[in-house]
């Protein structure tokens, strides 16, 4: 496994035919993460055993964070093949990863959703979703502004949100819709700065991780909005 190492000539000094190219590559890879991971949770949510991993999930304390913690090793692994330099195959291999990672810890949120809300819940949170991502993107292509000052504030949030998630596991305690909310700002302030990072921090070669990172952060913002709208519906 390869790690990239630092390159002083960004995407940002490049001509605009390669900055064009480069933001090209980037979304058209961020599409196909996305419906790859369409196309795995209609294949994953048909299977039994998806169904039982579901149940097995919700049914004890600790199970979730089993998924959590497992989800987090595979993501890690994932990330570190996509930033492998000098292997295109390496890169493909930790996007496909870390898609198929996200569809797995997807599926028992789905089948939550679905079976005890309905599947309409499913598509308004997929339609918020993308109108937020648009209007997120839209923001920094139009600004051009930097929004890299957001990293240490992003890490921090993370560090909090891990804490929270590990202490309600081991005390019981449901975050409610507060944390979804806190979760949904964030990770917006994560699609922000993933945005910035394409337009001025990625080199021409690293469309790949660049739409791995992005695709990431639009699919806890899908996450956190399906799980607001879910415990909306409970309270109805």
């Amino acid at each position: 496994m390869g790690y990239s190492t630092s390159n002083p000539f960004t995407i940002a000094e490049a001509e605009p035919s390669a900055r064009a190219e480069f933001i090209r590559k980037t979304y058209a890879h961020v599409a196909f993460a996305i419906l790859s991971f369409i196309g795995l949770e209609y294949l994953l949510l048909g299977l039994p055993i998806v169904q039982q991993f579901a149940a097995w999930a919700f049914s004890t304390r600790f199970g979730w964070l089993g998924v959590l913690g497992g989800f987090m090793v595979i993501s890690w692994i994932a990330r570190g093949l996509a930033n492998a330099l000098e292997s295109k195959a390496m890169q493909y291999a930790g996007l496909a990863l870390y898609v198929l990672a996200e569809a797995l810890i997807f599926a028992p949120l789905l089948i939550f959703a679905k079976d005890f809300v309905g599947p309409e819940v499913i598509l308004d949170a997929a339609i918020m979703t993308f109108l937020m991502f648009g209007g997120l993107t839209a923001t920094v292509l139009i600004t051009r502004k930097d929004f890299s000052f957001l990293k240490s504030t992003l890490m921090v949030g993370g560090f909090i949100a891990l804490g929270l998630i590990i202490f309600g596991v081991f005390f019981g305690l449901s975050l409610g819709v507060w944390f979804s909310v806190g979760m949904i700002v964030l990770a917006s302030g994560a699609i922000l700065y993933d945005t910035s990072k394409i337009l001025h921090e990625y080199d021409e070669s690293q469309y790949v991780v660049a739409a791995l990172e992005l695709f990431a952060s639009i699919a806890l913002l899908f996450w956190y909005i399906l799980r607001l709208l879910i415990s909306i519906a409970s309270r109805a």
